[in-house]
Parts: structure tokens; C-alpha cells; sequence
């Protein structure tokens, strides 16, 4: 490891070594939800600087001796990193055989195969936020850093190598280091304001914190005196140790608050203190060699603990940090460092193939789990609950579609109703079917996913799709099939912040002019177009609008599923006080439609909810195919609210 001062001696920087044990520290205590360490996950963007620094010096130590490789460089850093992340992803692997269902083992296995392909961070992106609760039942989230590292190490010694060489001295490199650093913090800033997540996950956004550690190495001083550095160390820790406490989960990150930990390991690495009790202590060191490995196996033990229900339980958040302490020095004592000796003892060409091989069998393992989820492997009982998930409409694919116009029941007879609105209709449309009197008939159903029926409101991104479903109906619906009843369905309050403006959310739809906010005024034109839609098809038809389908807080099948798989009854619950509260707003409006032109309002809660809550399951039997769709099973007991429409 090259010295502060860019040398190149093997010195062993213990103030590095101790930086590192402050960053793990705060992200594990950050992860199992420790209060005060708000912001721990800054720790990220400490280990990023460190990277940084060490990186550059190591390159600029091989260029300067004429003896850099970049090959050499890539086989030195897989060394490193592979064995004790192979031996992870193929311990979850095993374990996810016993504990997870289908669905679940076949989203580990991918994740797997992506960690060990370093694009994890790219999956990651387009999946659920990193703040997010479904966060936390992603068994390698964490490795999203990982892979923001392991694209910097294949891009940056290819550039440092080329402007070493054509500029000569390190210091020459400065202006370029600072262009490439500037380029990407401001691009940080500007992103993670518009599309928070790509400003959290990918390489561009996040370059400028390695690049600061390069910076440090690249512009440092042959030293400081001892107050001096006492000084900078000191601020840098102050700045550090900000960013845990004062930082929310909330917070907008990188962006330009991350800055705060950024410069402050860039000052704790400028005063090159290794004699300093806050990283030289046998503490600090004995965690910062382990930093690595600890890091690794801290987050699947705050999944595990997720899967449990226990991270709130004080006793078991303990007992796992003590676990991660103890699992990441039984990995870096006899993994980390065996592998590393091990595959140094060999040949360039041996190595090389040891670590590929591990890494290809390995990610083949993991293609096979994303291609089957081996769903034999489970109890039979336990895979009744899994199958509820494919339980949904059997035409759902073929109807769920703004260019369709889907019959349902017996064509040849005449149409008894007509089913309009978004998935949530889709899940209920063969209840209707089923509600039909006995003489029989036929149900229309016109829909799209996440199709809201407001006219005259437009779509943005994922759901402009919607906006030729709603023209069509607008321009059909003085003519199509004048009399017959109209059942509407809509995940409404998705769409409004349950009638809260947040400046904050960008809204799914406009009007007039897409706004990036979601405003008062917006909020009104929205409530009145809602309501004018309903009376607008109340016009030619009777019309029954159906109260908010209830969401779940949880996958339903897997909640269900998974407490089977521990010998556990489960049955996920939605307090009344909580659906209340979501769709209070939706409701007015319904209510407010009601009055002013005669629909009729069909509330579920009477057949999926009792005095106090809303229920996932019912007779041990998942009712849900996720957290909000009705299966074809729970659906049926919806009948008797639309066999009033018939009688």
C-alpha cells in the first residue's frame, strides 16, 4: 500500500485502515436501524474516497516504475474482492434453498449473478429504491457499491495509466483529475435532484468521490506539522461524523450534501496520522482489516432479521451486529486471506483461471435458481400459497389493454355490464362475471395497467399508454352501450398523495402542461375532472363507482408463504384507520359525485375487512396474488357486492 506522501513504499497506512472502521461501523449501525446514525450510510462515500486514493497511487507507483499492468492491476483487484463475495453469494444461495419462496429464490439468483458481474447497481436502478422497504428483502443490495467500484477500476487506471504517460510527473495530472472530478459532481448534483435513484446507483454520479481520493493523492503534500495535521484531522472528522447524524433517510443522496463526508476523509487523508487515537487504536485497526468481509455479511443478516419481523427487536439487532463482527472475521481469516495467498502463490495464467472459473460456475448456479426457483423443493402446502400469485385473470394479458374490448360470460347473450379502470379491475372483472343473474349475460371489460379514468388527464413516462384509453372512452362512451351499468375502478389516491400536495413527488399526470410538481392547483383540476368524468358517463348510463380496493403493506402469498416455511400462521393486516387515512380524499370525491349526479358508490371493505382491519387471507388462503390485486380467489368474495346490480 503506497504512503501519503505517493512514494510508493509499502508502509501500511493505519489511518486508512482505521477510516475504513469508522465507514463500516456507521453503515452496519445505519442498516440495523441504530438510532442517531441517521445518515450512516455516508460510509459508503468515505470507502469511495479511500478507494480513490488508493487506487491512484497504486497505478501511479507501476507507471512511474515502468512496471504498471493493467492486466496485472484487474487480476490484483479480483484477487481481492472475489473469494469472500463468491463464498456470499453462494452461501445465500444455500440458505435461500430452506427459507425462500419461488419467487423470491429466483430474484436472489439474479441478484447473484449480477453481483458477480459487477451490474448490480444498473438492476438495482431499476428496481425499488435503495431507501425503499423492499429494500430490505433484497438479499445483495449492498453490493450495488460494489459494482460502482469495480466500473471505476476498469475505467480510471486506463485513463490514469494514458495521462501519466503523456504528461509525465503526477502532478500534471491535477488539471485533468480536477475537469473529470467537476464534470461529475456537478452531473451528481443536477441528477440526483431529477431521478434521485440514478443519481444514487451509477457510476457517473458517483466518480467525483473516488476522484477526490485520486485528487488527494495527486495534489498531498510531503507532510504537515504535527498540529497541523492534528487539525485537518480533526475537522475531517467533524465533517465525517455531520454527515452520520445530521442526514436523513430522506435525504436527497449524493447530490451536494455529499460533500460533507467526501471532504472530510479527503482531510483525514491529508493528515496522514497514523499514530492517532481515533483510527490507530487496536479497535479501529482490527475492524478496518475486516471492513470488507463485515460489510458483506452485515445487510443479509438485516433481511434475515426483515424476514423475521425482528429488526425492531432491540436483543436480535444486537445479536446480528455481533454476528456481522463475527462472520466477517471468519471470512477474512478463512477466506480473504487464504484466497489471497493462495492465488498469489500462483502463476498469472493459474490464477486467472481459478478466478474466473469460481466466478462463471458460480453465476451459472445462480442463472439456473433465476430460471427455475425449484418450486418442488417446498412443502406442498407451503407451495398452494405460491401458486395464489399466478392465480390472477386468466385473460388478464389478452385485456389488459387500452386497444382491446374484452367480453366476458357468455357472448351470445345480452351485455349486463361494463368493467372500466386499471388493474384493480382487471382483478375483480370475472366477480362481476360470477354476480350475473341465472338467466346468465355477458360483461364488457375496458381497461389498462395503471390506467386512472379521468378525461381530458394525460399520462407521463411508463403510463402514457393510458392516454389513447382514455380519448377512446371519451370519444365512445354518449354511445357505448347506452343503458347498461358501468362499474368503475381506480387506484385513485396513487395518483394524489391521498389529497396532499407535495412539491417533492412529481406528479403521473397533467392536464395542460406536464409540471414537474405536484401542486394545489393541479390537486383541484384533478378533483374536477374526476368528478366530471363520473357524471359525464352517469349521463347515459347508471354508474357505480367502487371504493378503493385495500392495499397491503406487505407481498401477501409471500408473507404467507414465508411464515409457513417457519411453522408460522400468518395473515397480513391493514388497520381501518390506515385505509381511512389513503383514500379519505378519493372517497370525498366519490361522495361528492354521488350527490351531484346520482351514482352509486360499492364499498369492498364490508367483504374484506372486519370493524378494525382489512385482511390478506381468509381461511388460511391468501386473497391477494401481491400487495393490492385480488386473486381469482379473493375476488369471489367480492360476488355478493356486485349481485346487487342485477337484482
Amino acid at each position: 500500500m503506497v504512503t501519503a506522501s505517493g512514494t510508493g513504499d509499502h508502509e501500511f497506512r493505519r489511518d486508512i485502515n482505521g477510516l475504513r472502521a469508522w465507514a463500516v461501523v456507521a453503515v452496519v449501525l445505519y442498516h440495523f436501524m441504530v438510532p442517531g446514525i441517521s445518515g450512516g450510510y455516508a460510509g459508503v462515500d468515505v470507502f469511495f474516497v479511500i478507494s480513490g486514493y488508493l487506487m491512484c497511487g497504486i497505478i501511479y507507483k507501476g507507471v512511474k516504475q515502468e512496471k504498471f499492468s493493467i492486466g496485472g492491476f484487474y487480476l490484483a483487484r479480483a484477487r481481492r474482492i472475489f473469494p469472500a463475495l463468491i463464498f456470499l453469494c453462494i452461501t445465500c444461495l444455500v440458505f435461500g434453498w430452506f427459507l425462500l419462496m419461488p419467487e423470491e429464490y429466483q430474484l436472489l439468483g439474479k441478484h447473484v449473478r449480477e453481483s458477480l458481474t459487477f451490474t448490480s447497481n444498473l438492476k438495482y436502478l431499476k428496481e425499488s429504491g435503495y431507501f425503499d422497504i423492499a429494500a430490505q428483502e433484497k438479499w445483495l443490495l449492498h453490493t450495488w457499491s460494489l459494482s460502482v467500484e469495480w466500473q471505476f477500476y476498469l475505467i480510471f487506471p486506463l485513463f490514469i495509466a494514458g495521462a501519466a504517460r503523456l504528461f509525465g510527473a503526477h502532478r500534471s495530472l491535477l488539471p485533468v483529475l480536477l475537469s473529470f472530478f467537476a464534470i461529475s459532481f456537478l452531473w451528481c448534483v443536477w441528477i440526483t435532484e431529477q431521478q434521485p435513484a440514478a443519481g444514487f446507483y451509477t457510476l457517473q454520479s458517483r466518480a467525483w468521490e473516488m476522484l477526490a481520493g485520486a485528487l488527494v493523492f495527486s495534489a498531498q503534500e510531503r507532510g504537515f506539522s504535527v498540529r497541523n495535521s492534528r487539525v485537518l484531522e480533526w475537522a475531517g472528522f467533524a465533517l465525517i461524523v455531520a454527515a452520520f447524524v445530521i442526514f436523513q433517510k430522506q435525504t436527497l443522496w449524493p447530490g451536494w450534501r455529499a460533500t460533507l463526508p467526501v471532504a472530510g476523509s479527503m482531510l483525514v487523508l491529508l493528515a496522514n496520522r497514523p499514530s492517532s487515537y481515533l483510527t490507530g487504536s487496536d479497535v479501529a485497526q482490527w475492524l478496518g482489516s475486516r471492513s470488507y468481509s463485515i460489510y458483506l455479511w452485515h445487510w443479509p443478516l438485516v433481511v434475515a432479521l426483515t424476514y423475521a419481523g425482528a429488526l425492531s427487536e432491540w436483543y436480535w439487532v444486537i445479536s446480528a451486529i455481533v454476528l456481522s463482527l463475527i462472520l466477517g472475521h471468519v471470512s477474512y481469516v478463512c477466506v480473504e486471506l487464504p484466497a489471497q495467498k493462495r492465488l498469489v502463490s500462483f502463476s498469472k495464467k493459474v490464477s486467472v483461471t481459478a478466478v474466473l472459473a469460481s466466478l462463471i460456475a458460480t453465476a451459472a448456479l445462480a442463472q439456473i435458481v433465476r430460471d427455475s426457483g425449484f418450486p418442488n423443493r417446498l412443502p406442498p402446502e407451503v407451495a398452494v400459497i405460491e401458486a395464489e400469485r399466478q392465480n390472477h385473470n386468466p385473460r388478464m394479458y389478452e385485456c389488459l389493454n387500452a386497444e382491446a374490448y374484452c367480453i366476458y360470460g357468455d357472448e351470445g347473450k345480452s351485455l349486463r355490464a361494463i368493467v372500466m379502470g386499471d388493474s384493480h379491475a382487471d382483478a375483480a372483472v370475472t366477480a362481476v362475471v360470477e354476480a350475473l343473474p341465472d338467466d346468465g349475460g355477458s360483461v364488457l371489460f375496458r381497461g389498462g395497467s395503471g390506467c386512472l379514468i379521468v378525461f381530458g388527464m394525460k399520462f407521463t413516462n411508463d403510463l402514457s399508454h393510458c392516454n389513447a384509453l382514455n380519448e377512446r372512452l371519451y370519444e365512445e362512451h354518449s354511445e357505448l352501450t347506452l343503458g347498461v351499468p358501468a362499474i368503475i375502478f381506480g387506484r385513485t389516491s396513487e395518483f394524489v398523495n391521498a389529497g396532499q400536495v407535495s412539491a417533492e413527488e412529481r406528479p403521473k399526470f397533467f392536464f395542460e402542461q406536464d409540471q414537474s410538481e405536484f401542486t394545489a392547483e393541479l390537486l383541484q383540476e384533478f378533483s374536477t375532472q374526476y368528478v366530471n368524468t363520473l357524471c359525464s358517463l352517469a349521463e347515459y348510463r347508471p354508474v357505480y363507482v367502487v371504493r378503493p380496493i385495500p392495499e397491503m403493506p406487505v407481498d401477501v402469498p409471500t408473507l404467507v408463504g414465508r411464515g409457513m416455511l417457519f411453522g408460522e400462521m400468518r395473515n397480513p393486516t391493514l388497520p381501518l384507520e390506515d385505509y381511512q387515512r389513503r383514500h379519505a380524499f378519493v372517497m370525498e370525491l366519490q361522495d361528492e359525485a354521488a350527490k351531484r349526479c346520482g351514482i352509486k358508490i360499492l364499498d369492498p371493505r364490508p367483504y374484506l375487512c372486519d370493524g378494525e382491519n382489512c385482511y390478506g387471507g381468509y381461511e388460511g388462503r391468501p386473497v391477494y396474488r401481491d400487495e393490492d390485486h385480488l386473486s381469482e380467489f379473493g375476488n369471489r368474495l367480492l360476488v355478493p357486492l356486485f349481485v346487487q346490480l342485477f337484482n
